[in-house]
C-alpha cells in the first residue's frame, strides 16, 4: 500500500510539466538582487522599501502571466498554462520568504514554518483568475516568531492585490480538524511543499494518512459525492447546458477533481499514473483524464485571460471569441463555435464515464455505500423477480455480463442489455457498462440491419416507464449514436443561440420523457388536453420515433424539417413501422414547428388561420399528434420556456382546429355567432337596463363580439361603464392568470395611431414582455387594448404590485408626464448588445393570403428592449391601423406579427407600398432614422 508523502524537498517544481524554461518565466535571482539593492538604498525598516520591494515583485508576477499567456495563445496547452503560473507564484513566494526573513523580521529566520500550497494552486496549476490557497504549518514552538513571518508574508500578498486563502496551524491542529470537517481533508489530499522545513509537512501526512484515511474512505467518498451533488444542483443539472460552468458544471473541472480526490483518497496514491498501477484506470482511460484535463483547463484559462476576471461560466459572448483561439474552423454544417462546443460536451461526457469507472471500482473495494452508488447510476423501481434476462445476470440488483465474451458470441446483446434493464425498470451494473464502451466497433452494420436488434430498440423507445433512462444510457455509452448513426451527428451539438438550454441530444432525450409523462398520465394538471388525447392516438409508436427524431438533421446545411423527415422516412421501416407509420412520422418531423408558430404568432380568432392549419394537418389523429408532439418539445427546450399562455394557444388552436376537420366550423355563420356572443353577455348583466345594452352593443363592431371571450366581455363592459360614469376616458386595469402564466392588462383611451407604440414603450420600460395584443376600437372612438404579459413573479400579490407600476407607467406615457423614448435610450444604453455576440439577420414578409380582413406583416430580427415600441411606431408613422399584435421570442430572436389595415380599412395591396413598408421596418433593426413617407 502506497502512503502519501510529500515530494522530494530538492525538487525545484513539484507540479505538471512546464512546456516553458523556468527562467524565461521568472528570474528569481534578479529578484533577490534588486530587493537587496532596494534595502541597501532605502533602509529595511523604510515604507519606501516595502513599496519598492512590492513593485519589483509585481513586475516579475506581471512578466510571468503574461508570457504564460502568451504562450498558451500561440498554441500551449491548458494544464501547463496553470503551471507556468503555479511556478511563477512559487518562486514569488520564496522572493516573499526571503525578503521577510533577510529584512523584514531577521531575527526568525530560523523558525521552524513550511509554507504549503493547497487547493488548486497545491494540485501545481493556478487558472489566471484563481485564489492563492496556503497552509502555514507550525511546530507549536516558537508560534510568535512564525506568525509574524506569516503576517508580513501575507501583507506582501495582499499589496500585489492577490486574492488568498490561508490557514495557520500546527501538525495537531489540522489532525485534529481533519477528523470532524471533509474540507479540510480535502485540503490535505492537496498540499504541496514550497517551502521552509519539510519534516513538519512529511510527520502531518503520514500520520493523516495512518490515523484518518487508512480507516475513513467510505465516509469521505459519500461525503465527496453528497457535495457534487449539492454543486451540480446549482449549477445545472445537465452536463450538457448550452452555457456550461467549466468549473462547477456537471462534467467540468470540479467533477475530475472530485473523481480524482475519491480515488486517491481510497487508493491513497499521489497522482494520477499510480491509478493505473492500482488497477483503476487503464492506460487508455489515465491519458483521457489527462486530454480531458487539458482541454477543461485551456478553457478556463484562456476565459480568464480574456475576461480579466475568474469568470467560469463559458457565455454566448465568450464562447465565439474562445472558438477563435482554440483554432476552430466552420465545416460540415457546423459553425467554428458550434464546432468548439460539441468538443467541450464530449469532454464533459468523458469526464462522466471516468466519473462511473471509479465508482464502479470503488463499490468493488466496498469504499462507497450502495446507496452513494445508485445516486450516480440511478435506481428503477423493479419488479420482484427479473424476468426475460436471456445472457445476462443479476449482480447488486442490477443487471450485468455474466463473462467479458456476451458480446463478442451476439452483437445483438449489445441492445438487448438496455432491453433487459428497461424491461425488468433496473439499473444497468457499471461493469457492464464498461464493456459496451470497450466493444462499441461490434455495432456495424449488419447489426443496424438486424431485425432483432431494431425490434428490441423500438419496445426500448416506446416504454413510457424507462424510455428515457434507457436511452440516455445507451447515448452515455455510445450506443445510441451507432446504432442510430444518424442520432450519432446530434450528439453534443450545441445550438448557438439564447433560446435552447441543451445540446441537441439531450434536448430529445428531454422531449421523449416529457412524452412519456404524458401517457403515463404524470401532467394532468398541468397539460390537461394533451393528457386527454394521449390515449387515444392510433399511432404511437410514429409519435414516439417522431419526438426522438424531430431535430435529428439539426447541423446540416439544408431545413432541419425537411432533412428530418427524409431520415424517418429510412429510419422508420428499419425499426419494424408500417408505412402509414412511417409516414406519420415523417409528416410529423417535417411540421414539428408548424403548430408553435401558428399558435404564438398567428390571429387564432381569424378563420383562415384555422382553414389554413386545417389544411396541412387534414386529420384529427394527425392534429392530435402533432399536438402532443409540440407540447413535448418545447418543456424539453429548457427551464421556462413553457408556460400557461403557451398552453392556452396550443389548445384554442387544437380546439377550432378540431370543429373544423369534423365538419362543424362552418356550420354557424357569422351573423348568427356575433347575436349568440351578445346573447350571452346580456345574461350576465341583468342590471343594465335594456337600452344601456343597446347602446353599449352598438359601440363595438362584429370583429369584438367574435374574437373576445365571455369572461373578457364582461370585464370590458364593466371597464367601460365605469369610465363613463366617471367621465374618465384614460383607464386601467390589471389581473393575473397563474395558469396560463401571464398578467393582463386593460388600457381605455382615447384611440390614435400611436397608442400601442406608447403602451408597448411604456411596458419595455418597466421591463415587462409582451406575448400578445388585441386591439378593438369603439365606434365612439375609444381604443380597448388587451395587453399579456410574461409573468415576473410566482406569487400573485408580487406580480399584481409589479403590474400597477407597469399600468401606472402607460397612464403617465399617454398622459404626457413621462417621455417614453428617452427612457428607452437611457434604458438600451445599459443593455449589452446582444449584436456583438449574435447575427439574426432582420426580415419581413407580408402576406395578404392569412386573414379574410388584414395584411399580416411577419417581422423577425434581433431582439432587444423596445423594439415593439419602434416596429408599432414605424407602422403607426406609416398611417397603418394594427388590430392586434402577436410577439413570440426565442431567445435572441424576436418574431412579432401584426395584423394591420390601411386607414380606410382595407389590406395593403400596392407592391409599391409594400416596398416601403419593407424597408423602414428593416430600418429598425440597423438603427437608421428615417422620414417616414406614407406606406
Amino acid at each position: 500500500m502506497t502512503v502519501l508523502t510529500a515530494p522530494a524537498s530538492q525538487a525545484k517544481w513539484n507540479g505538471p510539466r512546464l512546456e516553458l524554461p523556468m527562467k524565461t518565466l521568472i528570474d528569481r535571482a534578479r529578484i533577490d538582487a534588486r530587493i537587496a539593492e532596494c534595502a541597501e538604498t532605502l533602509g529595511t525598516n523604510a515604507r519606501e522599501f516595502r513599496k519598492a520591494a512590492v513593485e519589483v515583485l509585481a513586475e516579475a508576477l506581471a512578466k510571468g502571466a503574461e508570457t504564460a499567456r502568451a504562450e498558451l495563445e500561440s498554441g500551449g496547452g491548458g494544464l501547463a498554462c496553470g503551471a507556468h503560473l503555479a511556478y511563477v507564484e512559487d518562486e514569488i513566494l520564496r522572493a516573499i520568504h526571503t525578503c521577510v526573513t533577510k529584512f523584514i523580521v531577521p531575527d526568525a529566520e530560523s523558525t521552524p514554518l513550511c509554507v504549503i500550497a493547497v487547493g488548486g494552486y497545491g494540485r501545481g496549476a493556478l487558472a489566471p483568475g484563481s485564489d492563492i490557497d496556503l497552509l502555514f504549518l507550525l511546530n507549536g514552538k516558537g508560534r510568535a516568531s512564525a506568525e509574524s513571518i506569516v503576517e508580513a508574508i501575507l501583507y506582501f500578498l495582499w499589496d500585489l492585490k492577490q486574492k488568498v486563502g490561508h490557514a495557520t496551524r500546527t501538525v495537531e491542529e489540522c489532525l485534529r480538524q481533519a477528523k470532524g470537517d471533509m474540507t479540510i481533508r480535502t485540503t490535505l489530499i492537496e498540499t504541496r511543499y514550497i517551502l521552509g522545513d519539510q519534516t513538519l509537512l512529511d510527520t502531518l501526512l503520514t500520520r493523516f494518512d495512518q490515523e484518518i484515511v487508512r480507516t475513513t474512505a467510505p465516509e469521505f467518498v459519500a461525503a465527496k459525492l453528497a457535495e457534487r451533488d449539492e454543486r451540480v444542483r446549482r449549477a445545472g443539472s445537465s452536463r450538457y447546458l448550452v452555457e456550461p460552468n467549466v468549473k462547477e458544471g456537471k462534467g467540468g473541472l470540479r467533477d475530475l477533481n472530485t473523481l480524482f480526490w475519491i480515488a486517491k483518497y481510497a487508493y491513497r496514491v499521489h497522482d494520477v499514473e499510480a491509478l493505473v498501477a492500482a488497477g483503476l484506470f487503464s492506460e487508455q482511460e489515465q491519458r483521457l483524464f489527462r486530454r480531458c484535463e487539458n482541454f477543461l483547463w485551456s478553457v478556463r484559462c484562456h476565459m480568464h485571460f480574456y475576461t480579466g476576471r475568474a469568470e467560469e461560466r463559458l457565455s454566448f459572448d465568450i464562447q465565439r471569441v474562445l472558438a477563435e483561439r482554440l483554432g476552430f474552423k466552420p465545416g460540415a454544417g457546423l459553425s467554428m463555435v458550434e464546432r468548439f462546443m460539441k468538443r467541450y460536451f464530449v469532454t464533459a461526457k468523458n469526464v462522466g464515464d471516468l466519473t462511473n469507472i471509479v465508482c464502479a471500482a470503488l463499490e468493488e473495494r466496498q469504499a462507497k455505500p450502495r446507496a452513494v452508488f445508485d445516486r450516480i447510476f440511478g435506481t428503477l423501481r423493479r419488479r420482484a423477480k427479473p424476468r426475460d434476462l436471456g445472457p445476462f445476470a443479476i449482480e447488486t440488483d442490477r443487471v450485468t455480463v455474466p463473462s467479458n465474451d456476451v458480446f463478442a458470441k451476439d452483437p445483438v446483446n449489445l441492445i438487448k442489455l438496455f432491453w433487459v434493464a428497461a424491461h425488468n425498470e433496473m439499473p444497468i451494473h457499471p461493469d457492464a457498462l464498461r464493456l459496451v464502451t470497450q466493444s462499441l466497433p461490434r455495432i456495424d452494420a449488419k447489426l443496424r440491419a438486424n431485425p432483432e436488434a431494431n425490434r428490441l430498440f423500438l419496445e426500448i423507445l416506446t416504454n413510457p416507464q424507462s424510455s428515457e433512462r434507457a436511452l440516455r444510457l445507451m447515448n452515455e455509452a455510445g450506443v445510441l449514436g451507432r446504432f442510430i448513426t444518424e442520432f450519432g451527428r446530434i450528439v453534443a451539438l450545441m445550438q448557438f443561440n439564447m433560446y435552447h438550454h441543451y445540446t441537441v441530444d439531450e434536448h430529445l432525450l428531454r422531449a421523449v420523457r416529457e412524452l412519456a409523462s404524458i401517457e403515463l398520465g404524470h401532467l394532468k394538471a398541468e397539460l390537461p388536453l394533451t393528457s386527454e388525447i394521449m390515449p387515444t392516438i392510433t399511432h404511437r409508436r410514429a409519435l414516439y420515433l417522431a419526438v426522438l427524431l424531430h431535430d435529428i438533421a439539426k447541423g446540416r446545411p439544408e431545413d432541419h424539417s425537411h432533412a428530418g423527415a427524409a431520415l424517418a422516412r429510412k429510419i422508420g421501416p428499419r425499426l419494424g413501422l408500417t408505412d402509414a407509420e412511417t409516414e406519420s412520422a415523417a409528416w410529423l418531423v417535417e411540421q414539428h414547428l408548424t403548430m408553435s408558430n401558428i399558435a404564438q404568432s398567428r390571429d387564432l380568432a381569424d378563420p383562415r388561420t384555422i382553414e389554413g392549419f386545417a389544411r396541412t394537418v387534414q386529420s384529427i389523429e394527425r392534429l392530435k399528434m402533432l399536438s402532443v408532439l409540440t407540447v413535448s418539445d418545447i418543456r424539453a427546450v429548457g427551464p421556462g420556456v413553457w408556460n400557461g399562455w403557451k398552453g392556452e394557444l396550443l389548445r384554442t388552436l387544437y380546439w377550432e382546429t378540431e370543429l373544423v376537420l369534423a365538419g362543424g366550423h362552418s356550420s354557424v355563420d357569422r351573423k348568427s355567432r356575433v347575436e349568440r356572443s351578445q346573447r350571452e353577455l346580456r345574461e350576465k348583466l341583468p342590471a343594465w337596463s335594456d337600452p344601456e345594452f343597446a347602446d353599449y352593443v352598438a359601440r363595438h363592431y362584429p370583429a369584438y363580439w367574435l374574437k373576445v371571450d365571455l369572461p373578457h366581455k364582461i370585464q370590458h363592459a364593466q371597464l367601460l361603464y365605469a369610465s363613463a360614469v366617471e367621465l374618465n376616458s384614460l383607464a386601467t386595469e390589471y389581473s393575473t392568470d397563474v395558469f396560463r402564466g401571464v398578467t393582463e392588462l386593460t388600457v381605455v383611451a382615447p384611440d390614435h395611431p400611436r397608442l400601442l407604440s406608447i403602451i408597448a414603450g411604456a411596458c419595455a420600460v418597466g421591463g415587462a414582455n409582451i406575448v400578445d395584443a388585441q386591439v378593438f376600437t369603439t365606434a365612439d372612438g375609444l381604443a380597448l387594448d388587451t395587453i399579456s404579459i410574461s409573468r415576473a413573479f410566482d406569487q400573485d400579490s408580487d406580480e399584481l404590485r409589479r403590474a400597477a407600476r407597469v399600468a401606472k407607467s402607460i397612464e403617465q406615457a399617454l398622459r404626457g408626464e413621462i417621455r417614453v423614448t428617452e427612457l428607452l435610450a437611457a434604458k438600451a444604453e445599459s443593455t449589452p448588445d446582444r449584436a456583438e455576440t449574435f447575427s439574426v439577420p432582420p426580415d419581413v414578409v407580408i402576406d395578404n393570403s392569412l386573414s379574410h380582413k388584414y395584411s399580416v406583416v411577419e417581422v423577425s430580427g434581433l431582439d432587444r428592449p423596445g423594439l415593439l415600441h419602434d416596429l408599432t411606431f414605424t407602422l403607426s408613422k406609416l398611417n397603418l391601423n394594427i388590430a392586434s399584435a402577436h410577439i413570440v421570442t426565442f431567445g435572441e430572436k424576436a418574431v412579432d406579427a401584426f395584423y394591420v389595415t390601411d386607414l380606410t380599412g382595407a389590406k395593403v395591396i400596392n407592391p409599391a407600398r409594400h416596398a416601403a413598408l419593407r424597408r423602414h421596418l428593416l430600418d429598425v433593426f440597423a438603427g437608421k432614422p428615417r422620414a417616414v413617407e406614407s406606406a
